[in-house]
């Protein structure tokens, strides 16, 4: 639990301690994101919810960045592991919501650029889900 810095004011002559809320976002998961994102290593799964939780918190950690195969509003974190690439994309302008859209593990062997079929899946579930909250 974070400690949270307490003011106190003074009314009648009895303290009032008044708890500053953070403004949090709710962040959703696709079912199958969710899923493939629950057979990640430990250490990595922290790693992206801690990143996720700043996004929700309204910054961007710095293993997160603009995710350019899509629309914008997508970001991807990135995080490696022993020598294996994870990716977790979530999207900031779809609902009120943080949607996280797709987690895998990145096994191109080509460089640092997300597989076609990946985005390709991307797509379809950013459009899937637009459809379904309208």
């Amino acid at each position: 639990m974070v400690a949270l810095p307490k003011k106190r004011l003074q009314v009648a002559n009895k303290y009032v301690i008044i708890v500053l809320m953070r403004n949090t976002r709710q962040i959703s998961w696709l079912k199958a994101a969710h899923m493939d994102f629950e057979e990640f290593p430990y250490d990595v799964c922290v790693g992206m919810l801690r990143a996720l939780t700043m996004a929700a918190e309204g910054s961007k950690s710095d293993n997160a960045r603009p995710f350019k195969g899509v629309d914008g509003g997508i970001f991807e974190i990135a995080l490696k592991n022993r020598g294996d690439a994870f990716r977790v994309l979530y999207a900031v302008k779809i609902d009120v919501d943080i949607w996280v859209i797709h987690a895998f593990q990145k096994k191109s062997k080509t460089g640092i650029k997300t597989p076609q079929m990946e985005v390709d899946l991307i797509r379809e579930r950013l459009k899937r889900l637009k459809g379904a909250l309208q």
